[in-house]
Parts: C-alpha cells; sequence; structure tokens
C-alpha cells in the first residue's frame, strides 16, 4: 500500500507523541518539586496536591509500595520463571536530585513477562527498601526499570541487608562520588552489563501497582526476588544517601494500602 506524504507525517506525529507519552509517565519532569520529607509541603503525603497530574498518587488505588505478607499472597505455578535476556551496552550515571539512576542509552536487552518483552532501561536505588516483606523492611532496594515498545511498565527489585560490598556497585563508586550532590549532574561510564547482577531467584512476588515516585503512574507489573536478598556495605548505602541533594534522609515511600489487589507468589512446580 502507497502512503502519501501527509499520512506519512501524521502516522510519525503519532509515534513522537506516543513516545512522548510513555516517557513523561515514566519519571516527574522536575524532580525538585517533591522530596520524601514529612511535613515539608512536598513531602509523600502531599505528592497528590502538588500537580494535577500526580493525583494518582494520592487517589489511585493500585500504589506502590506494599507490604508482601507471605499468609496473604496466593501461590501460582503458571507465572513461569523470569526470563530475562540481557545484554551489555552503553550506560551513564546521573544524579537525578532523588536518586542515583544507572542509564542504559538504548537499553540493555528486555525481560519477558506474560509474553511481552520489557527492555531494561535503567537501574536505580532506594534505601531503605521501599517494599516490605512481612513487614521487614531491608537496607537498599534497587529498581531495575524496564518498558515495553507500546509504553508498558514493569520494575524488577531486588532486596539488599547490610554486609560485604555489593561488587556490581563497587564498580560504580568512583562515577557516583563524582556526581554527588550535583543535581542532574551525568556522568558516562561507558559498556556495562546488567547480567553482573543475576537475578537468581526460582521464587518472586508478582502484583500490580505504580511507579513509587510522581506522578505515580499504575498499571507497573511488579515482580520481587524472593528468596535472593543481597549483600551491600553500609559505606555504599551512605554514598548512595549522601550523593543526592534533597536534604531527606532516605528516598523510600511508605507503604501503600492493598486494596484487595491479588498477590501471587511464583513457586516452580515440583515433578
Amino acid at each position: 500500500m502507497k502512503i502519501n506524504k501527509p499520512m506519512f507525517f501524521a502516522i510519525v506525529i503519532l509515534i513522537f507523541l506516543c513516545y512522548s507519552t510513555s516517557v513523561i509517565s515514566e519519571e516527574a519532569e522536575d524532580e525538585s518539586e517533591f522530596n520524601y520529607i514529612e511535613g515539608s509541603g512536598i513531602g509523600p503525603e502531599s505528592w497528590g496536591q502538588i500537580h494535577e497530574k500526580w493525583v494518582a498518587c494520592s487517589s489511585g488505588n493500585m500504589q506502590s509500595p506494599i507490604d508482601l505478607l507471605e499468609e496473604k499472597v496466593e501461590m501460582s505455578h503458571q507465572l513461569g520463571k523470569l526470563n530475562g535476556s540481557y545484554k551489555p551496552s552503553n550506560a551513564s550515571l546521573v544524579n537525578r536530585g532523588h536518586d542515583i539512576m544507572l542509564n542504559w542509552t538504548d537499553g540493555a536487552g528486555e525481560i519477558y513477562l506474560n509474553g511481552t518483552a520489557y527492555i531494561l532501561k535503567q537501574y536505580h536505588w532506594h534505601s531503605p527498601s521501599e517494599h516490605t516483606i512481612d513487614s521487614r523492611r531491608y537496607a537498599l532496594e534497587l529498581h531495575m526499570y524496564h518498558e515495553s515498545i507500546d509504553g508498558k511498565q514493569a520494575v524488577v527489585a531486588i532486596m539488599y541487608k547490610i554486609g560485604r560490598p555489593d561488587p556490581f556497585l563497587a564498580e560504580l563508586m568512583d562515577d557516583i562520588r563524582t556526581i554527588s550532590n550535583r543535581r542532574d549532574a551525568e556522568e558516562v561510564v561507558g559498556i556495562v552489563d546488567p547480567k553482573h547482577i543475576k537475578l537468581g531467584s526460582r521464587k518472586y512476588y508478582r502484583y500490580m501497582g505504580s511507579l513509587t515516585t510522581p506522578p505515580c503512574t499504575e498499571g507497573v507489573v511488579w515482580t520481587l526476588l524472593k528468596r535472593s536478598v543481597r549483600k551491600v556495605s553500609r559505606e555504599q548505602v551512605k554514598l548512595l544517601k549522601e550523593a543526592v541533594h534533597d536534604d531527606s534522609e532516605m528516598n523510600a515511600r511508605p507503604t501503600q494500602p492493598k486494596n484487595n489487589r491479588p498477590i501471587h507468589l511464583y513457586v516452580p512446580r515440583k515433578f
């Protein structure tokens, strides 16, 4: 079929608008407009009142993070093992003012969830952990943010407790120090292989939630590894906290109401 010029430009504009909407829904444009300090007027309890497009932060019914109670989850054998196909790619570290983000310029492979390919876009860290498991909060939580071609979002989360240094973070420590206390500072770090953080857990929790920062967009597929709690040193956690420039002692949103959402625990079937 032959496409005329007006139709061609209309298609290009539509693609651009879809892409722009996806990027906007990923994170707030100006991260100086919110923080994690209770009572500051721009802390988590106020996010939904700061902008109309952030209203989901206060009125949404599928907000994240949540507490994962073992007795409240539904066992599932149908979800299947996590099927990641990650690859080394060019990356940079960005100080976003509320967290440190490792951003892959062109993505770093994908993971397949329910038959959909989600491209790995970035890593970022929260301290202490945002999700809790049986009401236990961990020292650090890594969010592996993914996005499908049509703009669907998925996050794989890994918990850390205090112990020996994390090897992956150890490789980035000098670069993180370079952008420390410099809002919007960016440091090109070259090729980074996401496979250096192995998923390594056959059991995981799965639920539908939201982004944990404004605009708190819902419809995010969350996967939290169950028994694969990693170790991180106090120095590494301290650096991630001190590197950002928002005067908060933490960058973890409080847990949100579950609102009767189903939470699944994938357990491999025993033959």
